[in-house]
């Protein structure tokens, strides 16, 4: 196709051009001096504001002309033609835009499907190059275009279905509008949060990985055009009603739920739809509590009393629903009474004895000088005598000191 005429300079009212050239010069006053007072582009545009305000004729034509576009401004036209390294665009009134050199390169997949009197956008890159043309980039203008509707997304709460295309420690990387961004691991809902105990990165990792390739829930919850960033959130689809939902529990209420989760440190148990609170390994038993997974099973119904409701999150204890064993010890066990206690285990610290179910003391690992000889002294499952040095029901705190009866002997 042949290249158009360039129409950018008779695309001007004829008034606006005449007013321009005759305001380049002008006399003094006087008149006696010839003097040629010289104008500035701004100044001349003010005389010229000031001459159509005057006249209300003008004034009214002036007001139905368009402010010419920057560069920065996303603009609309018709495509009229192209060559083998252009693509010219009819912008009325104001004149003829291309699409060449490097933006021609960017946008070529676009090019090859555009033909004349398609309707496209383009970001003006300049407002008039050496042949009088508005340069315009298709590519510019699709990312700006894009950014305006992420805004709008975050705005409106929008809410997308979206695959992910990897994961790293922090979080997962997902694609939207041939934008790439990126969830953190914070903003996942609650069945997909990498449940790891201390917080291991390499295992966090491990678990995000999982989620490659599977469509998640998302919405956007930031956008940063100039640095490229965009920010999904999971959590925002699943919570938009979770206060509503919270509103509804108080401290102290007993619930039942469904075990979704089951990990070192605790279960997670759903208590609604959109709602999980999670049971802290030690509000699971009064005893020790030493494999979770050997006492509970995914899906299994539980019911738990609700001890805590903090910053959108519920916490839940299965054994304040049972009588608390250290009540009815308080009635009979004292401070320096020697009693019969089962080793139930050993820790760096010495070994846990229990003097009765759900109540145990700490035989500290000093009496024995080391962890061998504390193991040649006492052994998992049995009985041996023990003075209680440390008793405190309330806290659920007790010491015992081994009575060594070799010794005594």
């Amino acid at each position: 196709m042949s290249r158009p005429h360039d129409r950018h300079e008779s695309a001007k009212p004829q008034y606006f051009r005449r007013t321009i050239h005759m305001a380049k010069t002008t006399k003094t006053k006087e008149g006696a001096e010839e003097k040629v007072v010289k104008k500035t582009k701004a100044q001349i545009e003010a005389d010229q504001l000031n001459d159509l305000k005057k006249d209300t004729q003008m004034g009214k034509l002036f007001a139905d002309i368009q402010t010419p576009p920057s560069v920065g401004d996303v603009v609309e036209g018709t495509v009229i033609g192209s060559d083998k390294a252009a693509v010219y665009v009819d912008l009325p009134p104001f004149g003829t835009g291309i699409i060449y050199g490097r933006e021609y390169i960017n946008a070529r997949d676009i090019i090859k499907k555009i033909n004349p009197g398609d309707a496209i956008a383009g970001k003006v890159v300049s407002v008039d190059n050496d042949q009088g043309y508005i340069e315009i980039s298709l590519k510019e203008a699709r990312q700006a275009i894009i950014w305006s509707e992420a805004e709008e997304a975050i705005k409106n709460k929008n809410v997308y279905e979206l695959p992910v295309q990897d994961a790293n420690k922090g979080g997962l990387i997902i694609a939207w509008q041939g934008i790439t961004g990126f969830l953190p691991a914070s903003q996942l809902n609650t069945s997909h949060y990498p449940r790891v105990t201390d917080g291991d990165k390499d295992r966090i990792l491990e678990e995000l990985k999982k989620l490659i390739g599977e469509k998640i829930t998302v919405s956007i919850i930031g956008a940063v055009p100039k640095e490229g960033k965009l920010i999904f959130s999971e959590k925002n689809p699943e919570l938009k009603n979770k206060e509503k939902i919270i509103d509804k529990y108080e401290v102290g209420d007993a619930v039942e739920g469904e075990i979704t989760g089951i990990v070192d440190f605790g279960l997670f148990i759903k208590l609604e739809e959109g709602l999980e609170g999670l049971v802290h390994i030690s509000e699971i038993d009064w005893g020790l509590v030493d494999n979770i997974k050997a006492m509970f099973k995914v899906g299994e119904k539980v019911r738990a009393k609700v001890i805590e409701i903090k910053e959108g999150k519920i916490s839940l204890s299965i054994k304040a629903l049972r009588p608390n064993p250290w009540l009815e010890a308080e009635k009979k066990f004292k401070k320096d009474e020697t009693v019969q206690a089962v080793v139930i285990k050993f820790n760096k610290h010495g070994a846990l004895a229990s003097i009765e179910e759900g109540v145990a003391g700490l035989v500290h690992i000093s009496e024995f000088g080391n962890e061998t000889k504390m193991r040649e002294k006492l052994s998992l499952g049995k009985s041996y005598a023990f003075k209680i040095s440390l008793f405190e029901p309330k806290d659920q705190r007790m010491t015992l000191t081994f009575i060594d009866k070799e010794k005594a002997a």
